[in-house]
């Protein structure tokens, strides 16, 4: 796969020189410090091709260049390692972990093999109800949008008024308006609302978006760490102690059988801090026998940060430079959850 010729992280025909000062100058940027901070990247798809109704998802060449990007300016460890070695501030320095939300299929059959040419490794967290067949509600909405005939969908019924689909544009706005409440339902009503979305889109939800055990198991023997992401993906805060608690023990349990091995990373469900997941739940996360956590609080980890509230964010942008860039700047955050932080 062929990158432009001004790309950062192509092998190009440019000026050797140029070329080696721009590593030069990268590299120093990452490599400030004493190797005690750590990049978290949060990825959720990535599709065989990109796709008009996600495109904040990235694609299997944009994965691919992204992968060679952290290969040649940053040094890439498995989370769990990199944790540990955060502990005694011996992370090398211009650390990256990649980690994977929610376990979809693609994960196993797209990203696997671009990790796997780079030599790059990578932590799935795996919500365990949606495995072999199920499907997100999210997905839910975003496929009955795509594939539904009609160009005009009144979803009064669920609180959620009439949406005109004329096209992809307007297929997108609907989902964008639909899902941000949505996904503050208890997880059974929002299951519930989801599929009721699909009898009046009048579409079939698919069955072959998510993870089988056997695709689990071919990351775990790839060298990939398995990590928990609850059993249905609530969101923790809205939920009493008790279904909280199994939600998180439960997801752990069922992946060790699937893998044969401890699972010791857990990732809180959307994840913000005072907002998705509250203080309890770290605690609950630490009494199942993680050994560390990620949210999605922005910013770097480093030597005093909270190991069970990790931050991490998502690389948006869509050309190396300013992947790079992002990186770079994201290197020198410091809205980090530090440890004995107070919900």
């Amino acid at each position: 796969m062929k990158l432009a010729a001004d790309d950062a992280c192509a092998a190009t025909a440019a000026s050797p020189v140029r070329v080696h000062w721009t590593r030069h100058l990268t590299r120093a940027l990452v490599s400030r410090g004493r190797g005690t901070h750590l990049t978290i990247l949060i990825y959720h798809r990535v599709h065989a091709a990109a796709d008009p109704m996600s495109p904040e998802e990235v694609d299997a060449r944009t994965f691919d260049w992204q992968v060679r990007c952290l290969c040649e300016y940053f040094h890439i460890l498995p989370l769990d390692e990199a944790v540990e070695k955060l502990g005694r501030r011996a992370l090398p320095q211009g650390a990256v972990s990649i980690t994977f939300d929610d376990g979809y299929r693609d994960n196993c059959e797209v990203a696997l093999p671009v990790l796997r040419r780079h030599g790059a490794s990578a932590t799935f967290f795996v919500a365990t109800d949606f495995l072999g067949g199920g499907i997100m509600f999210n997905d839910v909405v975003i496929e009955s949008l795509r594939r539904t005939a009609s160009s005009r969908l009144d979803l009064s019924e669920l609180g959620y008024g009439t949406y005109d689909l004329a096209d992809t544009a307007a297929r997108r706005a609907a989902v964008r308006s639909i899902l941000p409440a949505l996904k503050r339902e208890p997880w059974r009503e929002r299951a519930r609302k989801a599929f009721r979305l699909a009898q009046i889109a009048a579409v079939q939800p698919p069955a072959d978006l998510m993870l089988t055990p056997e695709q689990v198991r071919a990351l775990h023997r790839s060298g990939m760490t398995i990590g928990a992401h609850t059993v249905h993906h609530p969101i923790l805060a809205s939920m009493d102690d008790s279904e909280a608690s199994v939600e998180i023990d439960s997801s752990k349990r069922a992946l060790e059988a699937i893998t044969g091995e401890e699972v010791t990373l857990f990732a809180y469900p959307n994840g913000r801090p005072d907002v998705d997941y509250l203080a309890r739940h770290v605690a609950m996360a630490k009494a199942s026998g993680f050994s560390a956590a990620a949210s999605t609080a922005p910013g770097i980890a480093s030597e005093t940060t909270d190991i069970y509230q990790l931050p991490r964010f998502m690389p948006w942008d869509r050309s190396p430079r300013a992947f790079v860039a992002r990186l770079v700047r994201n290197s020198f955050n410091k809205n980090v959850l530090h440890a004995g932080h107070a919900l």
